[in-house]
């Protein structure tokens, strides 16, 4: 993919052809991405899950091919996509070569086993996606999103570079290999533990959680295509970073619990702020601070394994969503012609513990005890909402109780899948910490609760529905100090607005100029 992007930066030929050759090479790089991971397996048996093959700059191991094959499924898809949605578009060719580069460099970093390729790459794919971010220059709001990006990015590569400067000088190395060797061989350190601490904090800026999450939501002005990618293949790789550098998160207790704060607290507001927006872009935009909240969460927590099944489930599921989003229009037609009823009381509070029922039956009855108590007990509030059921109206009954069959399946199915890809093949693993568990417990518990509030008695928090329709105003905040950091001025901020095309050419006051 890199060969493609330097092939058009220099090409002369049509954006056609372009398109072509960019989707052939995307085919081929995918064909790449499945043997690689074809290959992982096969090593299964001979190399340990998370181990590393290679002890190099660069190094395969077995959650990063499955990283690989879906973000260039991903690219792959989104390459088609684009060909079509922006025909006719000028400055098609800089967006095939930053598409190509930003493909290009998540596979180096998805490789890497040394910290100045990680950090290299990880600058690069900011950089190409600053360039997609900008594809409509003259949308005002897409270049301050942009600008407040790269803001973010820059502090986030400070402290990746600290990270890196603390590890370095304790193992002598920069090789991830000889640090994973270091500390399986019982070395702790000051350093350590603060290189974890900023580690984390470089994570959390990369993912968008707050209260730096502002230019995800606001990036909404650049190309669908744009934000699928972004949302399922570039935000959600600080989560594979975090499986990446488990033993490091493992001797270093303040940073874990660091991503269970931060994450705690964007999950919550984030799902809170979704009761109140009704834009299908922005609603999954809060949606995917949600879920890197809820995946830093599991980091924190010391479960690995589902956060990286949810790294892999997020990604398809939010390009799907995005590149579906016209679809939306047909969802409210739906909605408009058949009634949509408020959920019913009793079933957002009799949700939980029949989802509890759930979780512990299929565990009991498949013998399946491999997660903590807690963590049932929080996938029983994941659940539940998926068990809410619309007030019964007259002669819908019928349908009624075809919501409430479809949720028990479901919550079952996915009780019972989660048990069994608890053992799967993607090279990571759990190392669970109660104290946080129970803090995370308690945090899903008020959620839960906020939800129940805001759609059962709806008058009564008129005052915060504001505030949570703001998110707090965090990002305002956040804006104020970036733009102080660093001011901006782009193109046509300050020109004059264009003349009104079915009003005559007249003065301000309304009579025809002299």
């Amino acid at each position: 993919m890199a060969g493609v992007a330097l092939w058009v930066w220099s090409s002369h030929t049509s954006v056609q052809h372009m398109w072509r050759q960019f989707n052939a090479f995307s085919l081929a790089a995918l064909a790449f991405s499945l043997v690689g991971l074809i290959s992982q397996l096969m090593l299964a048996p001979t190399f340990s899950a998370a181990e590393p093959v290679g002890h190099g700059w660069l190094a395969a191991n077995q959650f990063g091919a499955w990283v690989s094959l879906l973000v260039q499924l991903l690219g792959t898809a989104i390459g088609v996509y684009s060909s079509n949605n922006l025909k006719g578009e000028p400055h098609q060719p800089v967006y095939i070569a930053a598409l190509a580069s930003v493909l290009a460099t998540v596979h180096l970093l998805l490789l890497a086993n040394h910290w100045i390729v990680l950090i290299a790459a990880w600058a690069a794919i900011g950089y190409a996606m600053h360039h997609l971010l900008c594809f409509y220059k003259d949308r005002p709001f897409a270049l301050l999103a942009a600008h407040k990006k790269m803001v973010t990015d820059r502090v986030a590569d400070i402290l990746l570079i600290t990270a890196a400067a603390l590890a370095w000088s304790q193992v002598g190395s920069g090789s991830l290999s000889d640090l994973w060797a270091y500390i399986a061989a019982g070395h702790t350190s000051a350093a350590l533990n603060w290189s974890g601490i900023c580690l984390v904090l470089a994570v959390i800026a990369r993912t968008a959680l707050m209260p730096v999450h502002g230019w995800l939501v606001q990036v909404m002005e650049a190309p669908t295509p744009v934000s699928a990618l972004l949302h399922a293949g570039v935000v959600n790789l600080g989560g594979y970073v975090l499986v990446l550098f488990a033993p490091l998160l493992g001797i270093s207790p303040a940073a874990r619990w660091l991503l269970v704060v931060f994450g705690l607290i964007s999950a919550t507001v984030a799902g809170l702020v979704l009761l109140t927006r009704v834009s299908q872009k922005v609603h999954l935009a809060w949606s995917t601070i949600a879920q890197m909240g809820f995946m830093l969460l599991e980091c924190g927590l010391g479960l690995y394994l589902f956060a990286a099944l949810h790294l892999l489930g997020h990604s398809l599921y939010k390009a799907h969503n995005f590149l579906n989003a016209s679809s939306t229009v047909k969802d409210c037609d739906r909605k408009l012609i058949t009634g949509e009823a408020q959920n019913s009381g009793l079933s957002m509070i009799a949700a939980v513990p029949i989802a509890l029922v759930i979780v512990f039956g299929i565990q009991y009855v498949t013998g399946n005890h491999v997660w903590p108590w807690w963590w049932t007990v929080v996938l029983a509030f994941a659940w539940a909402p998926m068990l809410w059921v619309p007030k019964v109206q007259q002669g819908r009954r019928g349908v009624v109780l075809v919501r409430i069959t479809t949720g028990l399946v479901i919550a079952a199915f996915l009780t019972l899948a989660a048990g069994i890809m608890d053992r799967a093949p993607i090279g990571a693993g759990n190392d669970p910490m109660t104290a946080a568990g129970i803090t995370a417990l308690i945090g899903m518990g008020a959620m839960y609760l906020a939800m129940t509030i805001f759609q059962l008695w709806p008058q009564s928090v008129v005052a915060v529905r504001r505030w949570v329709y703001a998110g707090f105003y965090m990002d305002e905040g956040y804006t104020h100090w970036v733009l102080r950091l660093w001011p901006a001025h782009w193109a046509g901020a300050g020109r004059q607005p264009a003349p009104i095309p079915w009003i005559p050419a007249e003065s301000a006051c309304g009579r025809p100029e002299a």
